[in-house]
């Protein structure tokens, strides 16, 4: 008899151990959790006021180009101005934060063409680009995704969404065929960098 009880109490006891054990995992799991999503998602709430400070009313475009540019939304109205239709800005948890029905914009291709990427002859394809905004996001591009990929037809500068103009003048840099749209949608663009990489 005695055999038997000291055999359930430990029994018992190795129950709660494991109960214990589970419970603390899955509070740490949780913890870490918490801790990643909010890792993820360090975007300060800005207010309208904040946010229209961070507003540029024009782009520059500079770095291994022939021809730097200070590009405001004026000009580029000037260029060939494209309509994209049904654009969902699309962030990397799968959530839809913005569904446009129309907007306008130019193709990046079209503004690194007038810069002139300085390229040693046809071969030298070995460059990246930068779209920076006013609070130092940043998305990038290859050579290769603009001038010799699909990319190139879906990468643009936008001035105008669902019929009405960007805040203040702003511009918006985004890429229409990634499949989670956005990391490469840069609100308040301040540059468009090219870099030859080394």
């Amino acid at each position: 008899m005695k055999t038997q009880n000291y055999i359930l109490v430990l029994l018992i006891a190795f129950s709660c151990t494991m109960c214990n054990s589970s419970k603390k995992e899955k509070e740490d799991s949780i913890a870490t959790e918490k801790v990643s999503k909010t890792d993820n998602d360090k975007h300060a709430v800005l207010t309208p006021a904040d946010s229209l400070k961070m507003v540029n009313h024009t782009i520059e475009v500079k770095g291994d180009v022939e021809f730097p540019l200070q590009l405001s939304v004026d000009s580029l109205k000037k260029m060939k101005v494209v309509t994209i239709d049904n654009f969902k800005v699309v962030c990397q948890s799968g959530e839809v934060k913005k569904d446009n029905k129309v907007c306008k914009g130019v193709l990046l291709k079209d503004i690194l063409e007038k810069a002139k990427i300085k390229q040693d002859g046809h071969k030298d394809r070995n460059f990246y680009i930068v779209a920076r905004a006013s609070d130092d996001y940043k998305a990038t591009f290859s050579w290769a995704e603009i001038f010799n990929n699909p990319t190139g037809e879906n990468a643009f500068v936008l001035f105008e969404e669902n019929g009405k103009p960007l805040k203040s003048g702003e511009m918006i840099a985004i890429c229409k065929n990634d499949i989670k749209t956005g990391p490469r949608h840069v609100y308040w663009l301040k540059s468009i960098e090219v870099y030859r990489v080394k």
